[in-house]
């Protein structure tokens, strides 16, 4: 009898090339924290959902008129807005220039972090992502 020489590169079952992996979160999320005028508050969280925001709170503020500096008008909303990370520059850039333009409409923008999303579809819910 004969023996062959087998070698164990022929025996091991081929497997596909490895791919490489995508993140999981590919876009941060950031939370947006806008303070402006009671009657300007749903312009605002139109002008928010105009960059694909899918989940804002709108709350009435008081006391924020003397500690920002936003003028006498004690009647203040805060909007909290969950926004992605590439949109953020656009967002604050277009906030900043109707504080600026639109009469009455003074207010104050600044983002906060997440650091962290339970549930891949809650993420894609609120990052607009399919």
């Amino acid at each position: 009898m004969e023996k062959k020489n087998i070698s164990k590169k022929t025996l091991s079952p081929k497997r596909a090339p490895k791919k490489e992996k995508q993140p999981l979160a590919p876009n941060k999320l950031l939370l947006l924290v806008t303070v402006v005028p009671r009657k300007k508050a749903e312009y605002f969280v139109d002008l928010i959902q105009s960059f694909e925001c899918n989940v804002q709170l709108n709350v009435t503020a008081f006391g924020t008129s003397g500690l920002f500096g936003l003028g006498n008008d004690i009647e203040k909303q805060t909007i909290f807005s969950v926004v992605r990370h590439d949109l953020t520059p656009k967002i604050m850039t277009t906030l900043q220039e109707k504080f600026a333009t639109v009469k009455g409409a003074k207010g104050l923008a600044f983002t906060v972090p997440l650091s962290g999303m339970i549930g891949v579809l809650a993420y894609q819910f609120l990052s607009n992502k399919q």
